[in-house]
């Protein structure tokens, strides 16, 4: 196979310099590098190109099938209403139901949830789970919200985009500001509003319950752990060992946390993490699970000192020291995971980093300005698709568990998401020999290739 020649993203909105340019033209799309949706739908239709994916397929590929926009009132708690914005956004179901997580962020905006389901459709397909991608949020502070408010708008919210949703059309799953508390919520309002022909199955409609309602064990840490299993696989044959690899950590949530555990249970070292309250370090290593502990109490990694308290007690010399954000990022370790929001890497933040490779653990974490620094610089990136493909894997689980009316053991659940990220990790380390391009085009050229097999099994309706 031919050297597969990819052109570099242009920060000038008024030139194109991917060979996918004309799909855009063709469908009236803007070219805006800072729009998170077009960047996502660039990199996809620059694969595509690489892959000489019929024309047809990028047009197709290129928007999604469906988007909903609600507004919704809620009462809080004062007597008053408020009226919140909702999204539910269907990129494609080619391979099967539309599969994405509810986000609760003030952020929260329709192209935002439109990269994210693109970006779910190519995550299903690497990773072979028979799931198209979705992805669906409320715009609101869940800080904000008492546990009362949470659980109306989470109400309402269900309400209003039951109609396009179900167990076997589009099933939603816990994300950025929702908890396995909020699937609780959405599952038992579905089930009060669904048809009497299938309540008895209606849990189905959302994955990332709790154990006591149908949840998966093991779904809490899937993302962490998918991650961990894909840097195990790939990370020792570049010549680095887990095995006292030191770690910076951005962002402690459920998926850094799980990360910083799990990478720590392995031997290696996290010197460095940072979140929404500040940065810590300790050249020691921290102690990933106190720090989650902490964070847990207290809302964050601010405070965690080096005489932190714990149950009462304080434990001394396994806290660290608060740096700056600017320290945490030129902080020199092996490897470097955002497991934060999007589009927060950026050029300066790039050209800080002192890592040799860079898993990125939330989705779409870096521009293009970013990743082309790192690029530049020989960091080895390890792209989101892959990364972070552990949630929807098990949330899958979940599901066939569900409907199956079975229960997996944590062992059978790990060995079988380990099988899922080997082999997705496997096709797209085959994909970048074959094409000799980057990571995060090889991952979405594994991707579109399964795609491209299915669409031309299935043929284009009617």
């Amino acid at each position: 196979m031919a050297k597969a020649t990819i052109a570099a993203p242009t920060d000038t909105p008024n030139t194109k310099s991917y060979r996918s340019g004309h799909v855009f033209d063709e469908l009236g799309m803007a070219h805006d590098p800072n729009n998170l949706y077009l960047q996502t739908i660039d990199a996809v239709l620059t694969a595509a190109e690489v892959l000489e994916l019929p024309h047809h397929l990028q047009l197709i590929l290129a928007q999604p099938k469906n988007e909903v926009m609600a507004h919704f009132p809620v009462k809080m708690n004062d007597g008053s209403y408020k009226l919140f914005k909702g999204y539910r956004v269907q990129h494609n179901n080619a391979l099967g139901p539309y599969k994405g997580g509810i986000r609760f962020h003030p952020e929260v905006s329709l192209d935002d949830v439109k990269a994210l389901s693109a970006l779910m459709t190519m995550k299903c397909s690497l990773v072979r789970v028979p799931f198209g991608g979705g992805k669906g949020g409320v715009k609101c502070d869940p800080r904000a919200l008492d546990r009362d408010e949470l659980m109306r708008v989470t109400r309402r919210f269900v309400s209003a985009i039951a109609s396009i949703i179900g167990p076997d059309h589009d099933i939603p799953a816990p994300d950025v500001g929702t908890n396995s508390q909020v699937m609780a919520w959405f599952a038992d309002t579905y089930q009060n509003i669904a048809g009497a022909n299938m309540r008895h199955d209606s849990l189905r409609v959302v994955t990332g319950k709790p154990i006591e309602m149908g949840g998966s064990v093991g779904r809490e840490k899937a993302t962490g752990q998918g991650l961990v299993d894909v840097v195990a696989e790939m990370l020792p044959a570049f010549g680095t060992p887990l095995e006292g690899m030191r770690v910076s950590v951005l962002g402690y949530g459920n998926v850094g946390s799980w990360v910083g555990r799990l990478l720590a249970e392995r031997g290696a070292i996290i010197v460095a993490v940072m979140d929404h309250t500040g940065a810590i370090h300790n050249e020691k290593g921290i102690d990933a699970q106190m720090l989650a502990e902490h964070c847990a109490e207290t809302g964050g990694v601010a405070g965690f000192g080096k005489g932190v308290a714990t149950n009462g007690g304080v434990k001394a010399g396994v806290g660290a020291d608060a740096i700056s954000e600017e320290e945490f990022y030129r902080t020199t370790v092996d490897l470097f995971v955002p497991a934060a929001l999007e589009q927060m890497i950026d050029e300066e933040k790039a050209g800080w980093l002192d890592c040799k490779y860079y898993a990125e653990g939330a989705n779409a974490p870096t521009t293009p300005a970013g990743e082309r620094v790192l690029m530049k610089n020989g960091v080895e990136i390890l792209p989101a698709i892959l990364c972070n493909a552990g949630g929807v894997t098990v949330s899958y689980f979940e599901w066939v568990q569900n409907k199956s009316n079975v229960t997996w053991d944590i062992e059978t659940v790990d060995r079988e998401l380990n099988k899922h990220m080997v082999l997705a990790a496997r096709r797209t380390q085959l994909a970048k020999h074959r094409y000799e391009c980057d990571m995060r085009t090889a991952a979405y050229i594994a991707a579109l290739d399964q795609i491209g097999k299915v669409y031309a099994m299935r043929g284009i309706f009617p």
